[in-house]
């Protein structure tokens, strides 16, 4: 199965995460399919801290693959902090 998730980066205590497609057998920081986005958790006052290509997200979605529930999470919570509509999930 196909899976939407985070995969660390950065260094020691300095976490970085990249948002990618890959498949659910592979490790977390192993191969991915697609890089889609980001989050820094620890990025600077001013700096961007997520970005999420939104139409991947929903080409991901359309063939099948499943957000991890902090992906989904921080989705819903940016895209609502930025004013836009939240990317619906598909019920299984």
């Amino acid at each position: 199965m196909v899976v939407i998730r985070l995969a660390r980066g950065g260094a020691k205590k300095r976490p970085f995460f990249n948002v990618v497609v890959a498949d659910q057998i592979r490790p977390r920081d192993g191969r991915f399919i697609e890089r889609i986005g980001f989050y820094d958790p620890k990025a600077p006052q001013g700096r961007e801290t997520f970005r999420l290509n939104r139409e991947r997200l929903a080409y991901w979605q359309s063939k099948g693959a499943q957000p991890s529930t902090t992906v989904s999470r921080l989705a819903k919570q940016f895209a609502k902090v930025q004013g836009q509509a939240p990317v619906e999930q598909k019920a299984a």
